[in-house]
């Protein structure tokens, strides 16, 4: 469609197979430059590289989302590479086995689990909206999608830390909309269920998936690109 001509995004969380990079390569097709930022360089720039045999416009930069200069730095970046920035993606989350299996339940989670979920899913996705949202209020206009999940609603009895900071999302992403929508800067969220990311299948069964399946009104699991195409419309 190439609807998104001359505008210039970062991607926060752009590991291949996963929901940033499919946004991150969507973005690019609708004429998009892209800044593909990922705590792994090394995933960031293969993104960026798949962009630029498309024919795109794309960078790969590493960051810590935990960390708020590391933010900041990303931020400063897009504008030096590109000269504005008119969308931010926030898709950053930590899925590795070792936080999985240690995010357990309200009695039993580790103030540390608990601490570094919030630090990544909530706290640092509120300080890229941080350092984004001035430049987008000054150019008078810009985009904002922050990752939900459906885990929110579900009430899983595990998983307590990353239902709560999905949770904080809500607040964040309509004080947000609040804050920008007199100076044309929109702030949504989207909130996936099973999407079948290279995360979901490595840390999900197959039976697992079949009853997701199951109980959902579609005859199939969402796919990262599905995500994709609602994040840049």
């Amino acid at each position: 469609m190439r609807g998104l001509q001359g505008k210039v995004a970062l991607v926060a969380g752009a590991a291949p197979g996963n929901i940033g990079a499919a946004t991150a390569i969507r973005l690019a097709e609708e004429g998009t430059s892209v800044v593909a930022a990922d705590l792994n360089e090394s995933a960031a720039r293969a993104v960026a590289d798949e962009i630029q045999g498309l024919g795109g416009k794309a960078i790969g930069r590493s960051f810590d989302i935990t960390d708020e200069s590391s933010y900041k730095e990303l931020v400063d970046v897009t504008v030096k590479e590109f000269g504005r920035l008119d969308g931010l993606f926030n898709v950053a989350a930590d899925f590795s086995p070792a936080t999985l299996a240690q995010d357990t339940d309200v009695l039993s989670v580790s103030l540390e689990v608990w601490w570094h979920t919030i630090d990544v899913t909530l706290t640092g996705y509120m300080c890229g909206i941080r350092h984004a949202l001035p430049i987008m209020i000054d150019q008078g206009g810009g985009a904002i999608v922050n990752t939900m999940s459906t885990s929110v609603w579900m009430g899983e009895d595990r998983r307590v830390a990353y239902q709560s900071a999905k949770a904080g999302l809500y607040g964040l992403t309509r004080h947000t909309a609040t804050l920008g929508g007199k100076h044309g800067v929109r702030c949504n969220s989207v909130a996936p269920g099973v999407i079948l990311t290279g995360a979901a299948l490595a840390n999900t069964t197959e039976e697992y998936r079949n009853e997701i399946l199951a109980s959902v009104r579609s005859n199939r699991l969402g796919v990262p690109e599905d995500l994709a195409a609602m994040i840049a419309f």
